[in-house]
């Protein structure tokens, strides 16, 4: 079975709860008493009562409260409204009552002390002592450095079969090369303190020095002729007097064999002047 709903609220129109005058004037003094001294909280329970009272009108159930009827209920709402009302209206102005006392109390111990510091004697200030200035750290500074060095030339020699054995001739002359050497130089406080090669570039190179030495041996002179050269076809000797062998002549040398003249017969060896000489 369901869950049946809570009996609704009697009317309005049923009996009333009623109160002798002193009561409503006791009841009265205790209320303004309450909202005086008490005015955050009967704030705190009257806006609690005001949505009890809201949320029983609204549902039309009694709620925790237990209202006898939705007129307690609608009566509960506005009571509670209006205490809820009052006593913030209270706390505002105690609070700012309070706020007034203290400001003008800490205005007057304010101007306590500025007072007491006109009228009072002059204080000898003192001269503060100069701070001495660090001397500053040096830092290192960084440059680079191009330096130019040479590189020596080598020499060399070489055989020529063209020149004569013993003749040295420089065929090509040496030249010493050039490198480029880029430095990176650290300084401190004016002073170097480093140096550090970063870059090394040959800018030109160096040309080796060749001298040429002479190998040729010229061969032996050919040896001197044996032969008189003023005749041909037979070697007829070269002395100071040729005779024909088969003849009468004394010499020194001697011809054996006929040869034909072709230039001055020196020795007179053709005697019958045909062109051949030791002819019979």
């Amino acid at each position: 079975m369901g869950t049946l709903p809570p009996p609704p609220l009697p009317s309005v129109l049923g009996p009333r709860f009623r109160l002798p005058v002193w009561g409503w004037v006791v009841a009265g003094v205790i209320g303004i008493l309450l909202l005086v001294f008490l005015a955050p909280l009967v704030a705190v329970i009257a806006l609690t009562v005001m949505i009890t009272g809201i949320v029983a009108l609204v549902r039309n159930s009694p709620t925790w409260l237990r209202f006898r009827s939705r007129g307690w209920a609608l009566s509960a709402t506005l009571l509670a409204a209006v205490l809820l009302f009052v006593s913030s209206g209270i706390s505002s102005a105690m609070s700012s009552g309070d706020g007034g006392t203290e400001r003008a109390a800490s205005s007057s111990e304010s101007s306590r002390p500025a007072l007491a510091e006109a009228t009072a004697a002059p204080t000898p200030t003192s001269t503060p002592t100069p701070t001495p200035t660090p001397t500053p750290t040096p830092t290192p500074t960084f440059r680079e450095v191009v330096a130019t060095e040479p590189i020596a030339f080598s020499s060399t020699t070489v055989e020529d079969g063209a020149l004569a054995q013993g003749q040295t001739v420089v065929t090509t002359e040496g030249r010493d090369g050039e490198r480029t050497l880029t430095y990176r130089v650290t300084e401190l406080d004016g002073v170097e303190i480093e140096r550090e090669l970063i870059s090394d570039v040959v800018t030109a190179e160096p040309v080796t020095h060749v001298t040429s030495i002479g190998t040729y041996v010229a061969p032996p002179p050919p040896p001197a002729p044996s032969c008189d050269p003023n005749y041909a076809d037979a070697c007829v000797p070269i002395a100071s007097d040729v005779d024909c062998a088969w003849g009468t002549g004394d010499g020194p040398a001697y011809f054996d064999g006929v040869a034909r003249v072709v230039g001055s017969d020196v020795y007179g060896l053709d005697r019958d002047g045909d062109g051949y000489a030791c002819e019979r």
